[in-house]
């Protein structure tokens, strides 16, 4: 009966949008959101077990276990579903997704667990401050802590013991995607009132900064060090087009990761660094005009090659708090921008459709040949966020709450 209600909803709105302007950009997605993600919802809960949705390939609902990578964003959006619209159904059901992430908080074999336990417990704990979530928290942070190599003063990103990572010679391998995880361990920080987390969170950041960057502002993706000296042993990718190629998903990490940075320290050096990946992006001749840039940006067939809707979100929502911290308009015209483009019909699903994802066209790893031209939910999650940043932002009140 919910199926058949939400889908007669879904014509409704797709009738209304056809033979009307634009409504509100904000409240026309809360809408198209509310149908896709309700769909995806109800597919995940069938029969006895909670699944957690990655993608939508072959006309399948690809699920993946607790301990992959991308295991909290549905989670996290149904958080973010709960923060646009108030519906306490969203929050119940959010709640459902994140407990079966709860043994996560042991986990120290990667370093995901930032994604994992902060986007589904740490929204949780942030929207309705559920009793228990913040030990949890806590609890993943001390695991986190582990892959710590004081030597390096990093945080070692993927083990070399195992898989595909353990033929490429690493010893302490680190990638841009690590930043990613710092928010993490600086809300430990503020949790538990132990400096150690946000003092391993540092250590990684100007590590980062001071060896991922070439003289253009792109970034490489990995960069091995040697774990007891932290002398650099080799800078290269694993998911971009070549060693010395600008993998976009790995330079919307930097620009959102550093600006997060900032706004735990306060250290200007992370914000000029967002800064100039801004600039990178948005001044390569290879950036389409709609701002949803190729997998990588110097991709050899460009402009055949496949776009990465997931990396426009993580950028848009970066830009929303770069224009917080510096005041300059520019970030947000160009994170409009973005929004208009992946809530037009070439990367936004028709209702009912995609799975019950809402953006079409991301890229995992085209070298790994995984995942490519199809829906994440990563993409999904960070959409919803960069209009809940928007939204705020057009009120006056800070991106991040």
């Amino acid at each position: 009966m919910y199926l058949k209600t939400i889908l007669a909803t879904a014509l409704s709105a797709t009738a209304i949008f056809a033979c009307s302007v634009r409504p509100d950009i904000i409240k026309d997605n809360i809408a198209n959101a509310e149908i896709q993600t309700g769909l995806l919802m109800e597919a995940s809960e069938e029969g006895d077990t909670v699944r957690i949705p990655s993608s939508y390939q072959n006309g399948e609902i690809v699920y993946v276990p607790a301990d992959d990578w991308v295991s909290g964003f549905f989670a996290g959006t149904l958080w973010y579903m709960y923060e646009l619209t108030g519906d306490e159904k969203w929050a119940e059901h959010a709640r459902m997704h994140t407990e079966v992430l709860e043994d996560i908080q042991y986990l120290t074999w990667h370093h995901d667990v930032g994604f994992m336990i902060y986007d589904s417990y740490g929204n949780g704990l942030r929207l309705k401050n559920i009793d228990g979530y913040k030990e949890v928290c806590i609890n993943t942070a001390k695991s986190l802590s582990t892959r710590f190599r004081p030597g390096a003063g990093v945080l070692q990103s993927w083990n070399v013991d195992r898989g595909w990572q353990a033929e490429r010679g690493w010893e302490c391998p680190v990638i841009i995607d690590n930043m990613m995880n710092l928010e993490l361990l600086f809300k430990a920080t503020e949790f538990s009132g132990d400096p150690t987390y946000a003092k391993i969170a540092v250590s990684h950041a100007d590590k980062t900064l001071e060896n991922h960057f070439r003289e253009d502002w792109s970034c490489y993706h990995v960069v091995d060090y040697d774990p007891e000296t932290g002398a650099v042993r080799r800078k290269c990718t694993a998911q971009g087009y070549a060693d010395e190629s600008a993998w976009a998903r790995g330079q919307a990490w930097a620009l959102y990761g550093f600006t997060t940075a900032y706004r735990y320290t306060g250290d200007k050096k992370y914000l000029d660094l967002s800064e100039n990946v801004a600039e990178y992006l948005f001044n390569s001749p290879t950036m389409p005009e709609d701002l949803v840039p190729y997998w990588d940006f110097n991709a050899p067939g460009i402009p055949d090659e496949p776009r990465d809707a997931s990396s426009a979100a993580i950028i848009a929502s970066g830009l929303y708090e770069l224009y917080h911290h510096t005041g300059k308009a520019v970030y947000k015209d160009r994170a409009d921008k973005i929004l208009e483009s992946l809530s037009s019909p070439a990367y936004r699903a028709e209702p009912g459709t995609n799975g019950g994802f809402i953006l079409m066209h991301s890229v995992g790893s085209i070298p790994h040949g995984s995942s490519i031209d199809v829906p994440l939910n990563y993409a999904d999650y960070y959409f919803l966020e960069a209009l809940i940043r928007k939204a705020n932002i057009e009120k006056g009140l800070p991106p991040v709450k």
